[in-house]
């Protein structure tokens, strides 16, 4: 009687087969023969070469040249000893030394006469002169809210301008006298953002309820509601061009929505912290957008996806603004202003003298920007050289605490010519130029400290008279060297002598 034979399926037996062919070969495998290729080790050498010391190897080419043609051109000079590989001077027998000690032509520290290099002197980097811009004053203050007015936007045809604020409603004023035209409710949380749209007679608000919603301003009536953030909505923008609106907030995210159909077209995800500003612009990146996780993202739009990440900030990026004319935008956070160049996001300068956290920022065509501070603190800066010009102080409201100084939003108006601020003594404050000021008055403090250092490197760290006295020479913190002499127009009736024995007291001790 036969023995049944068991059956396997063609799976168990190919894992079989392979199981044994893998332990056939593997006690082999350490006993390989060696593959030497002498070919490819010497591409592989070249390669990491090239890669170490590929500009040593250009300048060797370059001597070896050199030395063939100054041989082929010059045949009956001596020759001369291989020359080091280094950029060294070599003035002629005829050009004047530029040796502060004459030294003598057979000294080994002379240059041989075939030398084809010379240092030139670096020229000092030019400061450039800030634009003069006239001084700003506050002239009107608007009360009306009953909460910290968080935003504000102005109406294309700049008529008027609306304001959200802590008491959950939105309010419209007039831009020329400041009276109050209409209050829309409907937001049952603190609203965080506006935005007129200067294509169709639609507002669009956002706020802490996470809801966004579209108002007809002719029926002043809620349209369309934009619905998929997970928690509250802090920062909004309208795109120049399309019909598209860009919202982020607190759930780390930014959506794009089409306007009209309330679809998500994009959700734009990547930063780890809360989405605090988000702008719009035609050219690309058509989205930039600043966190709380100290990253600003640049955005492809049609991709929906990051194309840049920009990590020099060190804290909260709380704000961003781009310039109306130029190709850049600024952003904001409590170590300084920084101003960067689309589309790669190539960094400018730094903008560094606010003490507090920056909240927000706005620029006008005049360039012009103005950052408002969490203590109440304005600065004005020239955007083209980052010239601080003018440093002012937000007044309180009378019965307002002096902690209720901060400054939360700011916009131009649509001229440029009238700052609107929104702070937390629960007034709007309209600034403007200063008619009276010239040049004269108020003249441009030049020039400053060595541009892209701190405040903080203003010291002086040593002098020295020349030795007729008639020159003074310091070196200071800002890597400079100054000179100084004395005026020679002074007389002593133009510059007197401060001089009151009348008035002097004897220390005692």
């Amino acid at each position: 009687m036969s023995e049944e034979v068991q059956k396997h399926s063609v799976h168990t037996l190919v894992f079989r087969s392979l199981k044994r062919t893998h332990d056939m070969f593997l006690a082999n495998q350490a006993y390989l023969p060696m593959l030497k290729d002498d070919t490819a080790e010497k591409l592989r050498k070249a390669v990491k070469a090239r890669d170490g010391y590929g500009l040593v190897f250009d300048r060797v080419q370059t001597v070896k040249a050199q030395k063939v043609n100054h041989s082929e051109r010059g045949g009956g000079h001596q020759s001369h000893p291989e020359e080091p590989l280094a950029i060294t001077a070599a003035p002629s027998a005829n050009s004047q030394s530029s040796a502060l000690v004459p030294v003598s032509q057979n000294t080994p520290f002379s240059q041989p006469a075939g030398g084809q290099m010379q240092l030139i002197p670096k020229k000092a980097p030019s400061i450039p002169k800030p634009k003069w811009h006239p001084p700003w004053k506050l002239y009107r203050v608007i009360s009306g809210h009953l909460g910290w007015v968080r935003c504000v936007a102005v109406e294309p045809g700049n008529e008027w301008f609306a304001t959200g604020a802590a008491d959950r409603v939105i309010k419209i004023w007039d831009l020329a006298s400041g009276k109050l035209k209409l209050s829309l409710t409907g937001h049952v949380s603190t609203v965080r953002g506006l935005a007129v749209s200067s294509r169709h007679p639609y507002l669009f608000s956002c706020g802490e309820d996470r809801q966004v919603k579209c108002w007809d301003l002719e029926y002043n009536k809620v349209i369309r509601h934009y619905h998929g953030h997970l928690s509250a909505v802090y920062t909004m923008a309208l795109h120049p061009t399309i019909d598209i609106l860009a919202t982020a907030g607190r759930d780390s995210t930014a959506r794009i929505w089409d306007m009209r159909t309330k679809a998500n077209i994009h959700t734009l995800t990547g930063h780890t912290n809360t989405v605090a500003s988000v702008v719009a612009q035609t050219a690309n990146p058509q989205i930039i957008t600043g966190s709380h996780d100290s990253t600003i993202r640049l955005w492809d739009l049609a991709a929906g996806k990051s194309v840049c990440t920009l990590t020099n900030h060190k804290k909260s990026v709380r704000n961003l603004v781009i310039h109306p004319s130029l190709y850049m935008f600024a952003s904001a956070s409590s170590d300084n202003i920084k101003q960067w160049r689309c589309p790669e996001g190539n960094f400018i300068q730094n903008l560094s003298g606010h003490s507090a956290i920056v909240n927000c920022m706005a620029v006008n065509p005049e360039g012009v920007l103005v950052s408002g501070g969490d203590n109440g603190t304005l600065h004005f800066w020239d955007w083209r050289t980052g010239y601080n010009f003018q440093r002012a102080q937000a007044p309180v409201q009378p019965g307002s605490m002096d902690s209720e100084a901060g400054i939360f939003a700011m916009s131009f108006d649509q001229s440029g010519s009238r700052l609107i601020t929104a702070e937390a003594d629960k007034t709007i404050k309209i600034y403007r130029e200063d008619d009276e000021a010239t040049e004269d008055t108020h003249p441009i403090n030049w020039p400053p400290v060595q541009p892209g250092s701190m405040d903080s490197e203003a010291g002086i760290f040593a002098m020295s008279f020349d030795q007729s006295g008639s020159r003074l020479i310091t070196a200071e913190a800002d890597k400079t060297i100054k000179i100084y002499r004395e005026d020679d127009e002074a007389t002593e009736d133009t510059h007197p002598i401060n001089w009151r024995p009348d008035i002097i007291k004897r220390r005692k001790f």
